[in-house]
């Protein structure tokens, strides 16, 4: 594993979530480093760093992060996601909204109103050494990860997700939760 490069996406998730803190809006972390918070150590080198937020967070958020030295990048429609870098790592938040009647939803872009899985922030933070963040739920994580290609058509399944799935499910294991 890279060491150096897991460091600063550390730091940098560290410096976010404070961010976040400090405006007062909600971040969760997702993927791959939504897994690791969860079980609690880093498994694997990550590619970015995944975020969802709220849509409505979405400008002060911007400004914030500007203001921090980050980099805005262009990507999916910004109703959707927002693409920033700083230090050579990429952080994506994708956006979210609520329906009617207050499912969690896709923001915007294709796929907006789409649904969420249920529970999804309802996951308590994860924690890798001293940098505590929101997460979402691990059972969300798994469904996600599993269903991507089928929500993506032509997104091939990827083996770090399996490899992700696996340990997610022998965490929840371990702590006796049910995984579906």
């Amino acid at each position: 594993m890279d060491g150096e490069r897991s460091a600063r996406q550390l730091r940098l998730i560290g410096e976010t979530a404070e961010i976040a803190k400090t405006l007062g809006v909600e971040v969760w972390l997702r993927g791959g480093w939504a897994a690791d918070f969860f079980i609690g150590e880093v498994t694997r080198d990550h590619v970015d760093i995944d975020w969802f937020a709220w849509a409505g967070d979405a400008g002060a958020l911007t400004d914030a992060l500007l203001r921090s030295c980050y980099d805005q990048r262009p990507g999916p429609p910004p109703d959707q996601q927002l693409d920033f870098c700083k230090q050579g790592i990429e952080s994506s938040f994708a956006l979210l909204g609520r329906d009617r009647l207050g499912h969690v939803v896709v923001a915007g872009g294709p796929w907006a109103g789409k649904l969420w899985p249920e529970g999804m922030l309802d996951a308590p933070p994860g924690r890798i050494g001293v940098v505590q963040c929101r997460i979402i739920s691990p059972l969300a994580q798994i469904e996600i990860k599993q269903m991507m290609p089928v929500w993506v058509p032509g997104r091939p399944r990827r083996r770090k997700d399996a490899e992700d799935v696996t340990r997610l499910r022998a965490a929840l294991g371990e702590r006796g939760q049910s995984s579906g």
